[in-house]
């Protein structure tokens, strides 16, 4: 993931107009959680960042289902393999599913603020400890 190779820092992936990054952000700064925010439309993930984070969470939990570049690429009805699916996320990171978080080797999928609490607390061991 793209960082400055402080294992601790905390990253969130997403794109700055999607209001559940908006809502993540917010509640971040309001609970003194400091983050670096990962732009995808600036800073798209490289295949080799968009494969750890599947191998992570898997492939199916990255994506939005719901989001308008899933149904405008009308993905529904499509069988793709994983590569194949691999290809079309790294082409259209707004159907990553979102927020992302990214702390050490733990990763975090999703608004959920009871489990940010618990994601995000300096106490808690990074997944590579």
């Amino acid at each position: 993931m793209p960082t400055d190779d402080h294992t601790d820092n905390l990253l969130v992936l997403g794109i700055p107009n999607c209001d559940k990054i908006r809502k993540t952000k917010t509640w971040l700064e309001e609970h003194d959680r400091p983050f670096q925010f990962i732009d995808l439309k600036k800073a798209p993930l490289s295949r080799e960042e968009l494969l750890e984070l599947s191998q992570k969470v898997g492939l199916d939990a990255l994506i939005n289902r719901r989001g308008t570049t899933w149904r405008k690429l009308e993905l529904a009805d499509k069988h793709l393999s994983e590569a194949e699916m691999l290809d079309v996320l790294l082409e259209n990171q707004s159907m990553i599913l979102r927020p992302v978080l990214v702390r050490g080797d733990s990763v975090m999928i999703g608004y959920d603020e009871e489990a940010f609490e618990g994601f995000t607390a300096s106490d808690r061991p990074m997944g590579n400890e």
